[in-house]
């Protein structure tokens, strides 16, 4: 397990077998770029600045679909990309769901998104409209 605070992920390439990843609170957004781990399945990225702006989330997610080929839990908490209405007043669980289907949809093989398990039904709503699924605010 790896606990970071960091203003660059340089030196995680020489970490290929890491499994487990921390980068809660880092000011990290949809720039990120991670080496290729491929036995990491597990990663946080607890409040930071991860956001659904344009397709960069989206990039994001195929980023790490590619990457991360093992990865099964991932939490997204306290990010604007994670409408959450305890974080988002004008957010509500409509929105939540709609964030995880497309999260789904692009990471197929997770397990756990957030807090909690990847239901059956989830996987199947996300296969079928997943990509239709991201949330965005009105101009």
């Amino acid at each position: 397990v790896a606990f970071v605070v960091c203003r660059s992920l340089e030196g995680l390439k020489t970490f290929s077998y890491l499994e487990e990843l921390i980068l809660d609170n880092n000011r990290l957004g949809n720039d990120l770029l991670l080496p290729r781990l491929p036995h990491l399945h597990t990663l946080t990225l607890n409040k930071n600045q991860i956001s659904f702006q344009r397709n960069t989330c989206k990039i994001l997610l195929d980023h790490l679909a590619e990457v991360v080929p093992s990865l099964q839990y991932l939490s997204l908490l306290g990010n604007m990309a994670c409408p959450n209405e305890l974080v988002c007043k004008e957010k509500d669980e409509d929105d939540y769901q709609r964030y995880r289907y497309f999260v789904l949809h692009k990471l197929t093989n997770l397990k756990f998104l957030d807090t909690r398990k990847v239901t059956r039904r989830e996987r199947e709503e996300a296969f079928v409209r997943g990509a239709f699924m991201k949330v965005v605010k009105p101009k």
